[in-house]
C-alpha cells in the first residue's frame, strides 16, 4: 500500500469539483492519457470512466469505477489497468485553516504489483502518487 498527501490551498469544494469531474482526470492523474466516456452514475458507485493509458500508438483502453463515494469527503476508486491488474485509489479531503488535506492511498488488489512487500510496491506507486498530487493540487489553487 501506498499513502501521499498533499496539502491544498483551495477549498474542499473546490477540490472535489476536481475529483467528481471524471473527464479531468487525462489532465492530472499521471498515466492516463485520454478519456473515452464518463458514465452515469459518476461519481455515485458503479460509475465509470472510460480511460487510456500510455502514449500512441501504445494505449491500453480500460476503466476506473467508484466503489464509494461521501461528497466532500471521501472517495474510493477500483483501477484496472489490463494486463497490469487492478487496484483501489482512495482519495480522503478533510479542511484545513488555509485549504484542504487531501491524503490519496493506493493499493494493487490484483496483477504483478499485487504479489510484492508492500515497501516495494510503496517504491513503485509513490513518486507516481506524488506528481498526480502536486498536478491536483496546481489545477485546484488555479480555480
Amino acid at each position: 500500500m501506498s499513502e501521499n498527501e498533499c496539502l491544498i490551498e483551495a477549498s474542499v469544494e473546490d477540490v472535489f469539483a476536481i475529483l467528481t469531474d471524471g473527464w479531468s482526470y487525462a489532465a492530472w492523474v499521471v498515466g492516463a492519457s485520454r478519456i473515452r466516456d464518463v458514465s452515469a452514475p459518476w461519481p455515485e458507485p458503479g460509475g465509470r470512466i472510460h480511460h487510456s493509458v500510455g502514449a500512441w500508438p501504445f494505449l491500453l483502453d480500460d476503466t476506473t469505477m467508484v466503489l464509494e463515494y461521501e461528497p466532500l469527503h471521501r472517495l474510493r476508486l477500483q483501477l484496472r489497468v489490463w494486463p497490469v491488474g487492478k487496484g483501489e485509489v482512495e482519495f480522503q479531503a478533510t479542511k484545513t485553516p488555509t485549504g484542504c488535506r487531501l491524503v490519496m492511498t493506493e493499493k494493487a488488489t490484483s496483477g504483478p504489483v499485487s504479489l510484492l512487500p508492500d515497501r516495494l510496491a510503496d517504491l513503485m506507486l509513490h513518486p507516481r502518487n506524488a506528481e498526480t498530487l502536486h498536478r491536483l493540487k496546481l489545477t485546484a489553487e488555479r480555480r
